[in-house]
Formats: structure tokens, sequence, C-alpha cells
């Protein structure tokens, strides 16, 4: 199912100048290119891979770094705004099975010393939800989509504002969006960050409930929902 349609540039990844620029090719030339995401990504951040790119205007970059061609010649989107513009269109179009008949109520909701991305109106309540972005790949089979990849004092953060809020009454979730091609089922990197993995266990248990879906990026520039729903695996081991 289509979600969006991105006006995408093939480019070639080069290096990552910091936290937030990328170097890239574009026809030849060297142009710099924002990155969105502040994981580290070293699985995709090859010098001489395959990506995509958005035009920008304004700035010191020339181009949004969107995605890396993945399976297939499809793109895994790192980039976060696209990630959330897409699941935004999917629960428009009401493709998210876990949502139900919920609409997004508000965005960038203030709650304790953090700001969650979303409250959600929905026939059974309020719905305080974070969203986050799961581009590392796992399993035998690279089945799974994965977060985080490094250690995330902020993910830590707003796990625990969703673990008070559950324990408050009210009702909260965490989901991931595992965007890449071909995935089946979602797992926290125990490796990246212990910590999450934890935090995650410990929210399921508090009633904060956790999803993940699977979007990717078709050569032509089309985001596409791939699974609405992932399967989530959290270790009970804590």
């Amino acid at each position: 199912m289509e979600l969006l349609r991105l006006k995408t540039v093939p480019c070639t990844f080069l290096k990552r100048l910091n936290r937030f620029v990328a170097l890239v090719e574009v026809d030849g030339e060297e142009r710099k290119a924002l990155v969105t995401n502040t994981g580290r990504l070293e699985e995709f951040m090859v010098p001489g891979r395959k990506a995509f790119c958005t035009p920008k205007s304004g700035g010191k970059t020339e181009f949004v770094l969107v995605a890396f061609e993945d399976l297939d010649g499809k793109g895994a989107i790192i980039d976060t705004r696209t990630q959330a513009r897409a699941f935004e269109r999917a629960v428009e179009l009401n493709l998210v099975p876990w949502l139900g008949d919920c609409r997004i109520k508000r965005k960038e909701v203030r709650v304790g010393n953090s700001r969650l991305d979303y409250l959600f109106e929905c026939p059974h309540g309020e719905v305080y939800a974070e969203m986050k972005s799961a581009v590392l790949r796992g399993g035998g089979r690279g089945e799974y989509a994965m977060y985080p990849d490094c250690p995330s004092v902020r993910g830590q953060r707003h796990i625990g504002e969703l673990i008070g809020l559950a324990r408050s009454g009210q009702k909260a979730m965490i989901f991931f969006i595992g965007a890449m091609p071909g995935v089946e089922k979602f797992r926290p990197y125990k490796k990246g960050d212990p910590e999450i993995a934890r935090l995650l266990s410990e929210a399921r248990k508090a009633g904060v409930e956790v999803h993940a879906l699977s979007i990717s990026l078709l050569p032509d520039g089309r985001v596409v929902l791939g699974r609405p729903s992932l399967e989530v695996e959290l270790s009970e081991d804590f």
C-alpha cells in the first residue's frame, strides 16, 4: 500500500561528516545531505553504498539523506521525518490495526521532562505514544527490525515517562517503525543499549502497549507499508 511519494534522487554515500550531515555524490559531484537520524547506522553508512536523497532548499545542506538501497533494490528509510509522515498517513487511511479507530489529537505532547510524539484520541480514551526508528537488521534471516543501535539516554527517559503514565492509570504506548524491506518481527537490540531492553520489558509489564510496523522505499520514490503489525519479542529475563 502506497503511503507517500517522494521526489528521490539517486546518490552514493561517501562519509558522515558529523551527527547531522553526510557527504554524498549526486551526478558525479560531492554534496552535503542532512541526516535526521541520530543513530550510528553503521550497517548502512558504508562508503560507496547506493542511497536515495531528496532535494531541499535553505540551510547548509542541499539534500536530505532519506534511505539506503537494501533488499531487492528497495530502500531502508533512515529519515525519521519520512518515517513519521508515512506512519501518520497510515493512521489516516486506517491501516494500523493496533490503533483501530484512533486519530492523532496532538503532536509533541509535554509529559514530565519529555515531549512524547503523539496523543491519540481513541474510542476507549486518550493514549500517549512515542515513536522510535528501528533500522538495524538482525536475526539469522535478517527478519528482525531492532532498536537502538547505540545507547540512548533520551530513549530511556521516554520509556520511563510512559511507564509512569501507565502506573498512574493513563493509557500509554510505544511503537517502532521497522523501516526496512522484508522484516517480520521487532526486538530491542541489547548490545546497543541493555537498559532500553530492560525498560521495554518493564513497560509492558506496567501496561504500556508495545507495537511495531514496517515500511520501505521503492526505487520510484513510493513509500509503502510492508507489514502493519510486526511480531514484538521482548525478553522476560529482567
